[in-house]
């Protein structure tokens, strides 16, 4: 147990003055439904990331930040080497059977990036390797890879290689054979790729440069100019994204099209080298389903006559038609189906009851079930590398906010399960010095959110003493789930309470749980959170000075709220890649993915959503106030929220503030939404947060 101020150096430097970046002011007027506002910060969006005037203010706020932050170096330094001593330098993942191999991935000493092998057994005893990406990213600031994606034969690799962080992938094929690349590389992708049967062709998805939406799916033929690739599908609709996959058996590409509210499939016939899609239900406005095939049946994810969602089939000859769609998982009120796999023999499925994951297993012979259990009060548990259709093991990952990250296999057929392996905590840890609560706050309108919490029992009493981090997401239906993180030690391990509040947005108690949190009922959102502070102060979890708020990309808009509503909660925040400036970014279509969140915000061109998202929109509602200490990040090349966002609400609040709290802000010029590539690397990030609020506190001394 370390004291919360101990680690923190002081020295004479610390209450000295530096000059903030002032950025100049251009007026900007944006007029619609009879309504003026003024951007006076709106030059600072250059899509080409070029302009020398705004490199250069970017570069003096990371000058700012690191001036500021100069006299916690050393407490930096200290927080790097406990996240990075945590970590085991030589480690793999648990190896997933495809095919004839079993396919993992390994790490060893520094490296920052993994090696892709594959063997033809578990043990790895043949073991070939496909791709060092630390060779690959050896001349490159940021390097990523997507998916790979294996040939038919199992001689052919498919990749895609990003550079510069904006999601756009070029696709490499690699011969695994001889270890040769083909000359074939095809631009601007989103990196997927599903592979033709007869080796010789595969389909990937063409993005859009400027929206970076991924709309058309061409085929290429191996060997063939990229310009005579044949397009097989465009989507003319702006608010759905594109997707590929291929079906268990093999037989089958899928085009999944998927928006917030609504959701399709098209199929090709992987073994014709001319076939075209063939829609399998024709779309409908609310209807949300996805498919698997096994022999002559589609198993169907969906929400029809089913909020919570329900699966159903059809036999292959009968698609096109709902009506001849039957019950397999009829819908369960207060249960959500998130989740299935589909086998020869068996049907598994993955439920969510009161925030709470349960896993079934079906005997497709006998009809005969059994439940996966597992005993701690809230946890991590879902379903991963099940890729074999003829099979009677399970794949499984389970954890807790106590429990490190533990890999199963699961026998379908006898019900027994194996520990594959519990990812190892280097140092002290040790499971019994912690704590994991779920405990319910209630909201201002009634209703119960559920709360995570976990804390290291020697440090914490519950009299509100302590210092709370407080996690927050809340859109898109995304559930931050109970898991255990290393990096977070270095918080509970000094005094810190962690809790992930489960807010309206996600689906954490299902589909209701989600569509109370958005577009025209967001609000909810913001109170939540807020509601569920106040809550854990009045029952003594956290001191009332000592409240830290953090959430990035929509969880940033969370941020930006929250200290707007109530700023006074807290003492310090951190926005992570914030989506604040909403109302300008959704009424402008060529901003990248703009049109795919109109379900999830609404479509500010129509008043009523105009309104609506302007009383909360964190860039247009500051105003002089007295706001909290805030730490604020992004990356230079984001393709999801533009850099100009969170460039412009440190601008606007620098100049509308009226305290003398910290306002920092730190971009990386090299990453995007994700932040820095390679294990390590992003370590250093971890590490300056902690150490803005670990420095924040020993200034209450």
């Amino acid at each position: 147990m370390n004291d919360t101020t101990s680690a923190t150096p002081h020295d004479d430097n610390i209450n000295q003055t530096f000059i903030a970046p002032v950025a100049k002011k251009i007026p900007h007027e944006m007029r619609i439904h009879n309504d003026t506002r003024i951007d006076d910060y709106y030059w600072m969006r250059d899509d080409s990331r070029t302009d020398p005037e705004i490199i250069a203010h970017l570069n003096a706020e990371n000058s700012y930040t690191d001036a500021v932050m100069a006299h916690t170096k050393a407490l930096q330094q200290t927080l790097f080497d406990e996240l990075k001593g945590r970590i085991v330098k030589d480690d793999n993942t648990v190896p997933v059977k495809q095919g004839s191999y079993y396919y993992s991935s390994e790490v060893s000493g520094d490296n920052e990036y993994p090696i892709s092998v594959r063997a033809t057994d578990f043990a790895g005893t043949d073991k070939q390797v496909l791709l060092d990406l630390n060779q690959l990213a050896s001349e490159h600031d940021y390097y990523d890879v997507s998916s790979l994606s294996i040939s038919l034969n199992e001689n052919l690799l498919a990749y895609g290689e990003d550079t510069v962080s904006r999601r756009i992938y070029t696709i490499k094929i690699k011969d695994l054979t001889t270890g040769q690349y083909l000359a074939d590389e095809i631009t601007g992708t989103s990196g997927s790729v599903a592979w033709q049967n007869d080796n010789q062709a595969f389909y990937y998805i063409h993005k859009d440069p400027q929206t970076l939406l991924g709309y058309q799916v061409y085929r290429h033929r191996l060997g063939t100019p990229q310009a005579d690739d044949q397009l097989i599908f465009e989507e003319t609709d702006p608010t759905f994204y594109t997707s590929i996959g291929k079906s268990k058996d093999n037989s089958l590409i899928y085009i999944w099209h998927s928006s917030t509210e609504t959701s399709a499939v098209s199929f090709i016939d992987a073994n014709d080298a001319n076939a075209q899609a063939i829609s399998f239900l024709d779309r409908e406005v609310g209807l949300e389903y996805s498919i698997s095939k096994l022999d002559n049946w589609f198993y169907i994810l969906t929400n029809y006559k089913a909020v919570n969602f329900r699966l159903m089939k059809v036999a292959t000859t009968d698609i096109g038609n709902k009506d001849h769609w039957q019950d397999v998982i009829p819908a369960q009120e207060g249960a959500m189906l998130e989740d299935y796999e589909i086998f020869n023999d068996y049907l598994v499925y993955q439920q969510r009851e009161n925030g709470l994951t349960r896993i079934t297993v079906r005997d497709l012979h006998t009809q005969q079930q059994q439940q996966l259990q597992f005993n701690d009060e809230a946890f991590t548990l879902y379903l991963y590398g099940n890729k074999e259709i003829d099979t009677d093991k399970l794949r499984l990952y389970y954890s807790s906010m106590t429990t490190p990250g533990t890999h199963y296999d699961f026998n379908l057929s006898d019900g027994s399960k194996v520990v594959l392996k519990q990812a190892q905590v280097l140092g002290d840890f040790d499971a019994s010095n912690y704590r994991s609560e779920r405990i319910m706050v209630p909201a201002r309108d009634g209703k119960s959110v559920p709360v995570s919490l976990v804390y290291r029992k020697d440090c914490f009493k519950k009299d509100g003493t302590n210092p709370l981090y407080q996690y927050g997401y809340g859109s898109y239906g995304a559930i931050i789930d109970p898991s255990f993180s290393s990096t977070r030690l270095s918080l509970l391990d000094r005094g810190f309470v962690y809790a992930i509040a489960h807010i309206r947005g996600s689906e954490m108690l299902g589909r209701p749980w989600y569509d109370d949190g958005k577009k025209l009922t967001k609000q909810n959102t913001f109170n939540d959170f807020i509601d569920v502070t106040r809550s854990l102060v009045e029952q003594g979890y956290g001191a009332k000075d000592k409240i830290f708020a953090v959430g990035g990309s929509a969880g940033g808009l969370l941020m930006g709220a929250i200290i707007n509503q109530a700023p006074e909660l807290y003492c310090g925040v951190a926005a992570h890649v914030p989506f604040v400036d909403i109302v300008t970014t959704m009424l402008d279509e060529s901003i990248p993915l703009t049109t795919n969140e109109y379900d999830e915000w609404g479509n500010p061109n129509h008043k009523e959503y105009y309104d609506y998202m302007l009383s909360y929109s964190p860039y247009d509602n500051i105003t002089a106030h007295n706001y909290p200490h805030l730490l604020v990040t992004t990356g230079l090349h984001d393709s999801q929220v533009q850099y100009f966002e969170p460039m412009k609400w440190v601008a606007k609040l620098r100049d509308v503030k009226t305290n003398d709290n910290r306002l920092l802000f730190k971009v990386d010029m090299e990453a995007g939404h994700g932040g820095a590539s390679g294990r390590f690397k992003a370590l250093h990030e971890d590490a300056l947060e902690y150490a803005f609020f670990i420095d924040l506190l020993a200034e209450q001394k």
